[in-house]
């Protein structure tokens, strides 16, 4: 796994697939850090300025962002198995 990759989440706790996403990061190893986009108005706005939508979860590893909860996506990005 490429430890110079941060992984970022947007999520909001009713959001089945940010959960799904966290659930496979934790169940991975993968460290990664949660914005709670239901309480957390300025990372809101961040990242739908970043993604251009409202939907979650919009997921970034490094600088490539992947909206929704791509497994093959992420795993190809973090160099895991998926």
């Amino acid at each position: 796994m490429d430890e110079n990759k941060k992984v970022t989440i947007y999520s909001t706790p009713t959001c089945h697939f940010c959960h799904m996403a966290k659930e496979y990061f934790t169940e991975k190893g993968v460290a990664f850090e949660d914005f709670n986009v239901a309480e957390d108005i300025e990372k809101r706005q961040e990242m739908m300025d970043k993604s251009g939508q409202m939907g979650v979860p919009v997921i970034f590893v490094g600088d490539e962002m992947v909206i929704g909860f791509d497994k093959e996506k992420l795993a190809s990005m973090l160099g895991i198995e998926a």
